[in-house]
């Protein structure tokens, strides 16, 4: 009897059990199929972030890259997705960031991040939400982005650094009728460039000594430079320190070698040596006036040899007077390893510009060891904009309206691959200003002048303020 119940029992806990289980199958399968969680785990779907394929094309210039839609700039408001590419560092991360349903991320790749902004106008800078992760990780490309209008530039006077700047490069004391092209700002795609402060800079550089080593442009750089730390205005406390320096006029020029003033609040030196080729000009007979001057396309400028030590920031140039005219006119004779040069090839002006080029940033690269302090630049070419002619056959840039030819740069290599391929793998740094001021024509002198003569017009220097200032600011940037 006792038995028998004992089987019951048994048999009843045994259907007990399976009743639950039963009914804890229908509620999971039930659970599974409701709709309202339905509709929540396919919301969070739309919570993944587009993956790197997916981002905008935004940054292209038309000119450069053939798109479908090409954009153009104009005043009305209008808004952009900027892309934003973030490193996703560990799997935690990348869970939290996506979806905490394991299932919808099964599979896939870590998505990229990208963060959406509103410029409204081009006036407003990028907003620094939109630096990602790897835009600190990694070396900014300051020549690739897009010019934008703002309303605070320029950053200094035209009509009143008299002190400064040279009064054929004011374009505000000519009869040029229109200063738009003072009214824009270059804007990094990818990383955003610090705004200008004269007095964070100076106290930057104190202690310190900036040289600008190279041409004409080289020193329209220097005077965008002195303008930009004194905004313009005449600062009797600057002293003029050339002689220092060994910079002078020299018998029969129109002009010194160079200058030198230093800003004695914070003791810095901000120089321009004039050395139109980077080679090192050596009379071939010092007695003689008339004498032919051995150009050494090997060796750097003395000046560069004598002073190195005393400078802290260096930043040098060539290009435009490597012409057969030019070198005939300056009686320049080509040598190499200390005797005229023999080498047909080399002869070639192009090939002695390269090989000068390639000459002079392995000789600095050689000397950084040894001055650790010392960051050097080379800056990549300014561009000319002579249209129907050259300088000498009627070549002219009359046009006023900025952004012309496009506002962007999308390409990620330098458009003066001479330059960039000579400080590959150095030490010393590009400063690349040739794209993005390629599309500038409208900010050159043109045919405008203090006189007002006419004759050949000027395609190659810049008005100031203009685009030198933009250079300035990408060094700041780069120091």
């Amino acid at each position: 009897m006792k038995g028998g119940n004992l089987q019951r029992a048994r048999g009843k806990q045994f259907s007990f059990t399976l009743l639950a289980v039963v009914c804890m199958t229908v509620f999971l399968w039930s659970y599974e199929r409701r709709p309202v969680l339905t509709n929540i785990l396919l919301s969070q779907d739309n919570l993944i972030l587009p993956s790197a394929s997916h981002i905008s094309e935004d940054l292209i210039n038309p000119e450069d890259v053939p798109v479908q839609e090409p954009r153009h700039v104009n005043n009305e408001t209008e808004e952009k997705t900027v892309p934003q590419i973030s490193n996703i560092e560990n799997k935690e991360e990348t869970e939290e960031r996506v979806n905490p349903r394991m299932s919808i991320v099964e599979n896939r790749e870590p998505a990229a991040e990208e963060s959406t902004v509103t410029v409204e106008d081009d006036s407003d800078s990028i907003s620094s939400s939109v630096q990602s992760s790897s835009s600190h990780n990694k070396v900014c490309n300051y020549a690739k982005g897009r010019w934008v209008v703002d309303n605070r530039r320029p950053l200094y006077s035209g009509s009143k650094c008299k002190h400064w700047l040279s009064e054929m490069w004011a374009c505000r004391l000519t009869q040029r009728p229109e200063f738009g092209y003072e009214a824009y700002r270059w804007q990094p795609a990818n990383c955003d460039m610090p705004d200008f402060e004269r007095s964070s800079f100076l106290k930057r550089m104190q202690d310190k000594t900036i040289a600008f080593v190279g041409d004409s442009l080289g020193r329209q750089q220097f005077q965008s430079l002195m303008c930009m730390v004194t905004g313009g205005e005449e600062i009797p406390e600057v002293q003029d320190v050339g002689k220092e320096y060994g910079l002078s006029t020299p018998h029969g020029a129109s002009r010194p070698n160079g200058w030198a003033f230093r800003f004695p609040e914070t003791n810095t030196t901000i120089l321009y040596y004039w050395s139109s080729c980077l080679c090192d000009l050596v009379p071939v007979n010092s007695n003689d006036p008339a004498s032919e001057v051995a150009m050494h396309l090997d060796r750097p400028p003395s000046f560069l040899k004598q002073y190195l030590h005393r400078f802290d920031v260096l930043i040098f140039n060539t290009g435009h007077h490597w012409n057969r005219g030019k070198v005939n006119a300056n009686r320049w004779v080509m040598y190499v390893d200390g005797k005229p040069n023999q080498n047909r090839r080399l002869a070639m002006i192009g090939n002695a510009k390269n090989f000068t080029i390639h000459s002079v940033a392995k000789w600095l690269d050689s000397q950084l060891p040894s001055h650790p302090r010392l960051k050097a630049f080379f800056r990549t070419i300014s561009p000319r904009h002579f249209f129907n002619g050259d300088w000498n056959t009627g070549g002219s840039c009359e046009n006023t309206t900025p952004m012309a030819r496009g506002s962007e740069v999308n390409q990620d290599e330098s458009s003066d691959q001479v330059i960039a391929s000579a400080v590959k793998d150095t030490k010393v740094k590009l400063l690349d200003i040739t794209a993005l001021s390629q599309l500038r024509d409208e900010g050159h002198i043109s045919r405008y002048s203090v006189k007002a003569s006419s004759g050949i017009q000027d395609c190659l220097h810049w008005c100031l303020p203009g685009i030198p200032d933009t250079w300035n600011e990408i060094l700041a940037a780069q120091l």
